[in-house]
């Protein structure tokens, strides 16, 4: 499955410049028993049959590179993968991707071995191979050079409702300098070439919004600051408040443990 998938396309141009390395392992490698078994009944009981405790931890413990290495499973109860976790995940040399399969794993493996747990939806799958894939593509993204054009990854990178610094290039004759905008984005419109996104700032009391082209030359780089807890694709409403109750709250992220 993976082989088929990474073969080509933005991954397989990034495998063959050494900007990124994908290694897939199979569990029966790590078994000690002749029938190279890797599933089993739940531990403490229950339905159905897991994946086995031990290949994991012997997988893991032969894989990682340094105990900071995270190690992650890709469970439907996980954290909802997004950019910001994807931005997260690529400032590691190493991550690790547990493939959950049957009823799930053992439960000692989440209990003991893993940084914590990754949900691409809410929907079950009948393993997480393909939920591998959507991680290792999201996250190669924010390798450097990966993508051809790095602008393009800080467009993805914020949505309505966090604060950004948009660094505007401004020509005056032969010279260039760089206006910074800071404020709240508070609209997102259209796509492609002519998607654009509405950015409002409070300057001296009085609003002041701005309209920019999301992917023009003359933006150098869109910067997201704070991320807001937003409930609408659309923050006009802000217009009409003042000081503090036009200001959203910041999204909290949730923490795992190392």
């Amino acid at each position: 499955m993976f082989g088929s998938v990474f073969s080509k396309g933005v991954i397989k141009k990034a495998l063959d410049k050494g900007l990124i390395e994908v290694h897939v392992h199979n569990l029966r490698d790590f078994t000690f028993d002749k029938h190279k078994q890797i599933d089993d009944r739940p531990f403490g009981g229950g339905q159905g049959m897991v994946l086995k405790s031990e290949p994991i931890f012997v997988a893991v413990e032969k894989i990682k590179r340094n105990e900071k290495t995270p190690v992650y499973l890709l469970s439907p109860q996980g954290r909802k993968f997004d950019f910001r976790l994807a931005e997260e995940l690529a400032q590691h040399p190493q991550v690790i991707l547990i493939c959950g399969r049957y009823e799930g794993v053992d439960e000692r493996v989440i209990q003991y071995l893993v940084t914590g747990e990754i949900s691409i939806g809410d929907y079950i799958l009948t393993g997480g191979e393909p939920a591998a894939i959507v991680v290792v593509d999201g996250v190669s993204r924010f390798i450097p050079q990966v993508v051809g054009n790095e602008e393009s990854v800080d467009t993805d990178s914020f949505k309505v409702g966090d604060t950004v610094k948009v660094h505007v290039i401004i020509r005056e004759g032969d010279k260039e300098r760089i206006q910074v905008f800071r404020g709240d984005v508070i609209a997102k419109r259209g796509s492609g070439l002519g998607a654009t996104f509405t950015v409002r700032k409070i300057s001296f009391g009085i609003g002041i919004e701005r309209i920019f082209p999301l992917h023009s030359k003359m933006i150098k780089k869109i910067e997201a600051v704070r991320h807001g807890k937003a409930r609408r694709a659309k923050l006009y409403y802000l217009r009409e408040l003042k000081g503090k109750a036009a200001r959203l709250k910041e999204k909290k992220q949730k923490r795992h443990s190392e």
